[in-house]
């Protein structure tokens, strides 16, 4: 009786552990959830079968075929390229999107200006300046080309801009001699010592070649962020990355357990692995973005290239009157220089002087200014550049964090019990690595050769180097492309050169311009000019006070 009982209760034992046997090697659950992920397998087992085959996820009885875990890899790349993706699109919307905005901007802005000169000019001088609009034309031009990444150096290309506009003035205030190419290259000669504008080309120089500098530094930047975003979020899988990806995202299906996630601690392991060169991009990342938030707060200040070209018309015009009012001496310092020409004969001579600009200026009232881009306004764009810019410091480093979340990867709370430790279900162990590609020695998920850095992500380190020295240099006023690399603080070409604490004295020239007096002196020493012949004092004197009375 005693051993009827007992084989009784071997043969229920037996029965349930039986049941519990079978109920683990059922695989429908894994079949539903491959159907909804969309794989579409040649086979799926009903029950687990040994898994000697597989070479990625525990080789105990499993529910996967060695085809379910290849596609599983496959899948697994696919994947995380995805998250990548997703994870950085913002980033990168936010580069594309700012440089064209800003872009935009500056063209039109430059544009606008033009029209605007232009149109104001018709206004005040009419025919002589349709006659001699390619200098300013010519000046928009380069301007344009150089903010487009042309090889133009400003201010050599600014100081060109005033000499021509003395040869065509100089030429149109003496009517009536002769004015040859070679004379007007003399003139050309005495420009510095002649200052027949005044002060304002000094200071417009000093004004237009840091705005500018600004401006185009400005937006290389941002095409220079916008290219690194988008290559580097193109993530290169190594062979390791993808065994880790495939056993932390799919082996629970092969274990039986496909809505199990993996803990968090896990998943930042294999992220931190994976993404390993992308986290050294950040200590160089973050000094560029530094250096894009301090030419943006030049481009709010002193360096605002709107308050600098939308008056520039007024500037230009009140350098003109300068020369209207200097006239009569600068003729005659010009006469002691080069020589008298050759009179033009009486058609010419009787043309009126004052027929040449015989209208002050009268700039437009600011309703009538045409708008920007829009109707925006620089310090609006910065404003939001600048808040874009502050989020995405240390982006690269915390992508790791950022992927590891439990609406994305993981199952939540890092000490949770019931996720994916690699393994089997349970709570994960081993520590979390730091960032970078040094501290993947120890990576005990993804095997990382750490003396072999990514040439890719080294090539994308350089050029944000490359390009964050450029923006250093553009926060002093200074354009690295016309250093003189013998003096390279001496500001030579263009720029200002100013040090770090950069004076900001052309604040009040951006509204105000000082109309400089005609110098009163008397004549210049004739040895200091390199006299090649002077006219007689007297003819001369009078010819200065006819052209005197007619100019006024």
């Amino acid at each position: 009786m005693f051993r009827l009982q007992t084989i009784i209760c071997t043969f229920s034992v037996l029965s349930v552990a039986a049941r519990a046997d079978f109920k683990s090697r059922n695989c429908s659950e894994v079949r539903e959830a491959c159907i909804q992920k969309g794989f579409s397998f040649a086979h799926v087992p009903v029950q687990e079968i040994p898994g000697e085959h597989l070479r990625v996820c525990p080789q105990g009885d499993t529910c996967c075929t060695q085809e379910m875990e290849d596609k599983f890899g496959q899948q697994s790349k696919q994947d995380f390229e995805n998250l990548v993706d997703e994870m950085s699109h913002e980033l990168r919307s936010t580069f594309v999107s700012r440089h064209k905005r800003f872009d935009e901007f500056f063209l039109e802005l430059l544009e606008n200006t033009e029209r605007s000169l232009n149109e104001m000019f018709v206004r005040t001088y009419g025919k002589p300046y349709m006659q001699n609009s390619e200098v300013f034309e010519n000046l928009f031009a380069e301007l344009k080309r150089y903010y487009t990444g042309g090889n133009v150096n400003l201010e050599e290309m600014l100081n060109d801009f005033w000499s021509r506009l003395l040869e065509r003035m100089f030429t149109l205030l003496n009517s009536q001699y002769i004015i040859t190419e070679d004379y007007l290259e003399c003139i050309s000669k005495y420009t510095d010592q002649l200052k027949p504008f005044g002060d304002v080309p000094r200071k417009l120089k000093a004004q237009v070649t840091r705005a500018f500098i600004a401006a185009r530094t400005f937006v290389q930047g941002l095409s220079v962020g916008r290219e690194v975003a988008q290559r580097v979020s193109k993530v290169n899988n190594t062979p390791a990355c993808i065994r880790a990806l495939t056993k932390m995202l799919y082996c629970p299906f092969c274990q039986g357990m496909p809505a199990v996630k993996p803990c968090k601690n896990y998943c930042l392991n294999v992220m931190k692995g994976c993404l390993a060169n992308q986290a050294d991009l950040d200590p160089e990342w973050n000094q560029y973005i530094d250096a894009m938030l301090l030419v943006a707060q030049r481009l709010e200040g002193p360096f605002n290239i709107e308050s600098v070209m939308e008056p520039i018309d007024v500037k230009i015009s009140e350098a003109i009157m300068n020369m209207q009012d200097n006239s009569g001496q600068v003729t005659y310092r010009v006469f002691q220089g080069c020589g008298q020409p050759k009179p033009a004969g009486m058609t010419r001579s009787t043309r009126g002087v004052s027929d040449v600009f015989n209208a002050r200026f009268r700039p437009y009232s600011p309703e009538e200014r045409p708008t920007t881009a829009a109707g925006t306004s620089l310090d609006r764009l910065v404003v939001d550049i600048k808040e874009k810019l502050k989020l995405s410091k240390k982006f690269w480093s915390n992508l790791p964090e950022a992927l590891c979340v439990e609406d994305r990867v993981t199952a939540g709370n890092a000490s949770d019990e019931d996720c994916w430790n690699g393994h089997s279900k349970g709570r994960y162990f081993p520590e979390v690595q730091k960032d970078g590609l040094t501290n993947q020695v120890n990576n005990p998920e993804v095997g990382v050769d750490i003396t072999r850095p990514d040439t890719f992500i080294r090539q994308q380190i350089m050029a944000l180097r490359v390009m964050t020295n450029k923006l250093k240099n553009a926060y002093n006023g200074n354009d690295i492309a016309f250093q003189d690399s013998s003096d390279e603080g001496s500001g030579s070409g263009s720029g200002s050169g100013c040090t770090e604490v950069c004076t900001t004295d052309m604040d009040a020239a951006v509204t105000e311009v000082p109309v400089v007096k005609a110098d009163r002196s008397g004549p210049v020493d004739s040895a200091s000019l390199h006299t090649p012949s002077l006219a007689p004092p007297t003819i001369l004197a009078l010819s200065v006070l006819t052209l005197h009375r007619q100019w006024r």
